[in-house]
């Protein structure tokens, strides 16, 4: 898909040459969106692959076996270290360090239910590698979720293009 958009913008620059400086604008953004999308689905293709291995490296995979299965989950939280923008990766003294998961089921008496996918011991005496891939493994999962709710709701979206006419 993303050459076949490559090469129908190389084919139109080239035709836009002829036509004036307005289609040469309009081909120039068309290009920069084509290369930012190119670039979205290559960064997510590699989160995965690292994602992956993160997975079994902090033994994830002890608790579920099929990688596929944590996006399940409505959510990974993680309890002894910061997950801020600001403190990214700092420990919180004291506190245990810990991979949960944040199940939801509609039908059930308690709808919200946090599943512990990891459990790391007291965070200050967790090797500090193993705390950096915990880290990572939580954001790599939150950068693939975004992806996974943003066609969910492109799906929805579409239920109204027809509609709102």
């Amino acid at each position: 898909m993303i050459l076949y958009l490559k090469f129908a913008i190389l084919r139109l620059t080239n035709k836009a040459m002829t036509v004036g400086s307005k289609m040469s604008s309009a081909l120039e953004r068309l290009k920069k969106i084509t290369s930012q999308i190119s670039s979205y689905e290559l960064a997510r293709k590699e989160n995965l692959t690292k994602l992956q291995k993160l997975f079994s490296t902090i033994g994830i995979d002890k608790k579920i076996h099929n990688f596929s299965d944590i996006f399940k989950f409505k959510a990974i939280n993680l309890s002894g270290v910061s997950l801020s923008e600001e403190n990214l990766g700092e420990i919180k003294e004291g506190k245990y360090l810990q991979i949960l998961a944040i199940s939801y089921d509609k039908d059930a008496k308690v709808k919200s239910k946090n599943i512990s996918l990891a459990y790391f011991g007291r965070v200050e005496n967790v090797d500090e590698k193993l705390r950096e891939q915990v880290v990572e493994f939580v954001i790599r999962f939150r950068f693939e979720k975004s992806f996974m709710n943003l066609e969910h709701y492109h799906t929805m979206l579409g239920k109204f293009a027809n509609t709102n006419e």
